[in-house]
């Protein structure tokens, strides 16, 4: 009893500290930004408003360029046809996904003024150059820091032999990412779960905090969670945020960065966009990793805004999933946030990566926490969904919220269901988005020809990142079934192998599958009579690798 009053007390001087620095406490939370201060009216006539119109201004340039090449192109057709099948010739010998292979053939093909400078200015990756040597360099660095302990291996190798490979891939050309023991690994069916325990982990910080998210906006999950740092960084506890430059689009103002610093938290915006036109903005930073002290973190689908809790619904009711790790696997992912927060300066490997962790009591299982850099030339989340999909023997259960496949990734689903696997994937009933809503459903007749099993989850949005194989192995991340995921986007996950969580995983599918609308394999079932939809899934899948 004195010790709830004496943390009631603590938190009124907290408050009355922070007083000048803060706009005001709400629901137990702290709110920096006054209204008017987000979303697109406040980009509209901010700094950032100004880059937008200046990246307009230049890919107008741009194109206004290319549009007078093209008057004068009609005279050399020859030459367009020349430079057109040249292009075709070198398409087809390039190492690069048969999907992407045919969008570039058939753009060239259709618009060759436009879509050869585009191929070749998207190749240049234009603006990126630095931060890929810099974060390749970064990479071996890390793997340097991560060092593999043996009897873990040992006791994969004599628990899960078929396994094997994949450990292998992960430790050398995945990332140089360990398998571990010695860890605990809670599955959260939710957001609102996940939130409650995430509070109540926070409140134990003593040394640090890293947080990187792809999403923060300002709410009663923001909120508290800031009124917590605020008071931990006050306490002398070293606090850390950093989150994508899209959050600039809508949901953050581009001096956000300098509130938190008032508050001694330090803040760094991964990508925030400049006003000049690159390639380089094409690489987001996906992740969604919390890392307190070393010994406990957190990752999964779940963003800190109000609708990963259910607080408000856009999209009906919300449907993620997250992971919580306690003990040595928590390295990794403390070493991914620190490659992130080192791109522009030395990283603090030493200092976080080589203190010792607690065991947990319980600790069953493996577990290899891994990220995927879009700059290193590999698919590591791919590669990870393919072994399992090929080494699944009796089910493989996914939930995923976007369904945009490359030609390997649909061969493997197609393929583990035509050798008799279960494979069955639970999708969003109601979209967030409707191209990538169009664009999912424009793959269920060939994969429901196959044996693929899909099912839509009726109550809203399914956000969660899940896939859970024969009940011995998991993945839990932020890795999508899309393009994005796949191809551009920096990502993390956590690889588990007969980890208890692992039933909790399959529990939630099962739960989830009571609350879907089974697809049948026909028009009616998959479209619902749509047809603007279907219309728009078929135009854009000619496309879909450049979305």
């Amino acid at each position: 009893m004195c010790e709830i009053r004496e943390n009631a007390m603590q938190k009124k001087q907290f408050q009355q500290n922070m007083k000048d620095k803060v706009r005001v406490f709400e629901d137990g939370g702290i709110r920096l930004l006054k209204r008017g201060q987000k979303g697109v009216v406040h980009a509209i006539f901010s700094r950032f408003g100004l880059v937008l119109v200046l990246l307009l201004l230049q890919a107008f340039a741009l194109f206004s360029l290319l549009q007078w090449f093209g008057e004068l192109l009609p005279h050399y057709f020859g030459g367009t046809l020349l430079v057109t099948a040249a292009m075709m010739v070198y398409l087809l010998n390039q190492d690069m996904d048969n999907s992407v292979r045919i969008t570039w053939l058939v753009v060239i093909a259709v618009l060759p003024v436009l879509g050869v400078p585009l191929f070749w200015y998207t190749k240049s990756d234009v603006g990126h150059n630095a931060l890929k040597h810099r974060l390749l360099d970064l990479e071996g660095q890390t793997r340097a820091q991560l060092p593999q302990n043996e009897q873990t291996v040992e006791l994969l190798q004599e628990q899960a032999p078929e396994a094997m490979p994949l450990a292998r891939y992960l430790r050398g050309k995945g990332g140089g990412f360990p398998v571990y023991a010695d860890t605990v690994a809670t599955y959260f069916n939710g957001g609102e779960a996940m939130f409650d325990e995430m509070l109540r982990q926070l409140e134990t910080a003593e040394e640090y905090i890293f947080v990187e998210y792809f999403i923060i906006d300002e709410g009663l999950m923001w909120g508290k969670i800031l009124e917590v740092l605020a008071r931990k960084a006050l306490q002398g506890v070293d606090v850390r945020v950093m989150y994508d430059g899209t959050c600039e689009f809508s949901t953050l103002p581009r001096n956000y960065p300098r509130l938190l610093e008032k508050l001694n938290i330090q803040c760094k915006v991964f990508s925030p966009v400049q006003p000049f036109v690159s390639t380089h903005y094409n690489y987001r930073d996906h992740r969604k990793i919390l890392v307190i002290d070393g010994r406990v973190g957190f990752t999964g689908g779940v963003n800190l805004a109000d609708e990963y809790i259910n607080h408000i619904q856009k999209h009906g009711r919300w449907k993620d999933a997250a992971l919580m790790l306690e003990g040595e696997a928590v390295r990794s992912l403390t070493a991914q946030f620190l490659q992130m927060w080192g791109i522009l300066k030395e990283p603090e490997y030493e200092q976080f990566l080589t203190r010792p962790i607690p065991v947990p009591e319980n600790a069953k299982g493996v577990a290899a926490p891994y990220g995927d850099c879009p700059l290193d030339g590999e698919r590591v989340g791919e590669m990870v969904y393919i072994d399992l999909l090929n080494r699944a023997r009796d089910y493989i259960h996914i939930m995923t919220p976007y369904l945009i496949l490359d030609g390997e990734l649909e061969t493997a689903l197609k393929f583990a269901a035509e050798r008799g696997v279960d494979v069955h994937l639970i999708l969003p009933g109601k979209p967030d988005k409707q191209f990538p809503y169009a664009l999912a459903k424009s793959h269920y007749s060939a994969l429901l020809d196959s044996g693929v099993k899909i099912s839509e989850w009726s109550p809203g949005f399914v956000h969660a990142k899940v896939f859970v194989v024969d009940g011995r192995e998991a993945v839990v991340g932020t890795i999508n079934l899309d393009y994005r995921s796949l191809y551009h986007h920096f990502e993390d996950a956590v690889w588990m192998v007969d980890a208890p969580c692992i039933r909790d995983i399959e529990q939630d599918f099962q739960h989830t599958l009571e609350q879907c609308r089974v697809v049948e394999n026909t028009s009616a079932s998959i479209w619902q009579k749509n047809y603007l939809l279907r219309a728009t899934g078929m135009l854009l899948k000619v496309i879909a690798p450049l979305l």
